[in-house]
């Protein structure tokens, strides 16, 4: 039985809001495949392409393996009342994301997870990503750490509180919960949250073995960071779009119905 939902026709849409709905989509479904869902719970949301006022949100009780470009609907960031479509709003995905859309002009996308390796960290007395590796030390000047859980979050001042900690940063470790990231699009909230995940993952293993973990040089950090992903070297998309881009040439092959 297929989850019942007053679906938004591509003919209904401007080309760039299709586009950001196929983008959000992919996202969702990937994070099935990757192991980063939890059930009916957790959030990705995108900021509406011209409508500032507006993010996108799935049907309070849609799986994510479920959802398609046609699923969303367009939650009010002021006042959580949908706009567009039909749906219940979840009370935990407004009162996080809204504030925090409102808030920081790097936050279009924000990506809400309790994926197991980095929600892992978030129970540990000290969360940190270590300067042990290329991927911990590219990820590190891009995360804040909330090191206060106080409970569900069911009121915006939570998601405003949220933000203020988030400041400048683009990854967020709440304590005690999961993980926030977020982006100019979605495909840059993805990319960090899919490296998060190996980041997190590859630091618990070294961890569990119970053998100090090697620190790289302060030297080597520097340059890793100044060096990481190789812009210099490219032109056209980044490598976050790249990435992406190549994660969703996966989906139209084995879920192409993702983007409809």
């Amino acid at each position: 039985m297929q989850f019942e939902v007053s679906r938004i026709t591509r003919s209904e849409c401007g080309a760039s809001e299709w586009e950001a709905r196929v983008d959000l989509a992919a996202a969702h479904r990937l994070a099935v495949m990757h192991g980063f869902s939890e059930g009916i719970f957790n959030h990705l949301t995108q900021v509406v392409p011209g409508k500032p006022d507006r993010y996108y949100q799935i049907p309070f009780g849609m799986h994510w393996s479920e959802v398609k470009a046609s699923s969303f609907m367009e939650v009010g960031i002021d006042d959580g009342e949908v706009k567009r479509g039909a749906g219940e709003v979840e009370r935990s995905c407004y009162c996080i994301h809204a504030p925090i859309h409102k808030a920081l002009p790097q936050a279009k996308a924000v990506f809400h997870t309790h994926m197991p390796f980095a929600s892992a960290l978030t129970r540990l007395e000290d969360p940190r990503i270590k300067e042990i590796g290329q991927t911990e030390v590219g990820l590190m000047d891009l995360i804040a750490y909330d090191d206060n859980y106080a409970g569900p979050a069911f009121e915006p001042e939570e998601g405003e509180r949220l933000a203020r900690v988030l400041g400048n940063k683009t990854v967020l470790f709440m304590a005690n919960h999961g993980v926030t990231t977020v982006g100019q699009s979605v495909a840059d909230a993805y990319d960090r949250l899919y490296y998060l995940e190996r980041a997190a993952q590859v630091q618990l293993y070294a961890m569990w073995t119970g053998q100090p973990l090697k620190q790289l040089p302060e030297t080597v950090v520097e340059k890793t960071k100044r060096d990481i992903g190789g812009n210099r070297f490219y032109d056209g998309p980044s490598p976050a779009q790249r990435h992406f881009d190549a994660l969703k040439r996966i989906l139209d092959r084995q879920e192409p119905d993702y983007a409809s």
